[in-house]
């Protein structure tokens, strides 16, 4: 049994998605970060489809009842265990009646805690994810608060000692993020003198309304001037309204949205939106999609490469 002390700022459950139902209405929210969600999963001995907790800006404070191994990764954080320091991208021991504090994040904005066993939440519609829009999965389908109560699961996949994930097996971090991008299917309707400007210059990350979208701020997109019919959109979506100011679709998106794309960010790139926060700056390069799909299957080769060494009790 965990307690949770402290919740930090916004900490949700979260899996791999809810998927099947969007024609229905119903999107496919799950992790931001995919690649540091798996690797945690990974460390805990979980299969990557396992629950685990999404912090943003803040990790908080939990008590454990029970011994527990634990992974952390993503964003950089002070991480404590009884007042004793542990590091990021690794997974370490928390014993009976164990603080578990996460603080601030100091590089990147979000952190994934996963519990051997994976998190024992009721699966709603094939998934544990916690949708906030339409108060779903999760815990109660919102944000953790302080008093809650969480329980691991017992599907341990393989038992993991502790360990720190080497730096090779880290995605890295920046600012400016520099985001690949495959053409979106409206990216035809904008001038010539418009896509010029999208690919030429630097956003900033202006406001999040959460794990729904960013806003942008940065050059107008004008040669859009009405909003389509809307049609369905998918994760990653750069949307140009009618103003001409940017936004980008986050895992908690509608399905379907009345506005023009530019390009979808790539999914081996999805990292870069996760770990990046308000304030910060982004660009956008293009390329095909061989080669976006070349970039997931090398973060797909690095996770096999780290479960490898795992296994041989390498780290």
């Amino acid at each position: 049994m965990i307690t949770v002390i402290r919740p930090g700022t916004l900490t949700t459950v979260q899996d791999l998605g809810r998927f099947g139902y969007q024609a229905w209405g119903m999107p496919a929210p799950g992790v931001m970060d995919f690649y540091a969600a798996k690797a945690a999963n990974l460390l805990a001995g979980n299969s990557t489809k396992a629950a685990v907790l999404e912090m943003t800006a803040e990790g908080g404070t939990y008590r454990f009842e029970e011994e527990t191994l634990v992974a952390v990764t993503g964003a950089q954080a002070e991480i404590t265990v009884n007042g004793i320091r542990h590091t990021t991208w690794s997974s370490f021991l928390v014993p009976p009646g164990g603080i578990l504090h996460i603080g601030t994040m100091t590089q990147g904005q979000r952190m994934y805690l996963a519990l051997q066993g994976g998190l024992d939440t009721p699966v709603v519609m094939g998934s544990r994810s916690t949708y906030l829009s339409a108060g779903l999965g999760g815990l109660e389908g919102r944000p953790l608060q302080a008093g809650d109560i969480l329980f691991a699961g017992n599907y341990i996949k393989i038992r993991r000692h502790p360990c720190q994930v080497p730096a090779r097996f880290q995605l890295a971090m920046e600012n400016p993020w520099q985001l690949f991008v495959t053409a979106g299917s409206q990216e035809d309707w904008l001038s010539t003198k418009d896509k010029r400007a999208f690919y030429s210059s630097t956003y900033t990350i202006e406001h999040e309304v959460p794990r729904m979208s960013y806003r942008l701020q940065g050059p107008l997109l004008t040669s859009i001037q009405e909003e389509l019919i809307s049609e369905p959109t998918g994760l990653g979506a750069v949307e140009v309204p009618a103003s001409g100011k940017l936004f980008i679709v986050l895992p908690d998106h509608g399905t379907s949205r009345g506005f023009a794309k530019i390009a979808y960010i790539i999914h081996a790139h999805f990292y870069k939106l996760a770990q990046a926060a308000c304030g910060d700056k982004i660009t956008f390069k293009k390329i095909d999609v061989d080669t976006a799909a070349d970039l997931y299957r090398s973060q797909e080769t690095a996770l096999h490469c780290l479960i490898e060494e795992l296994d041989n009790n390498s780290l």
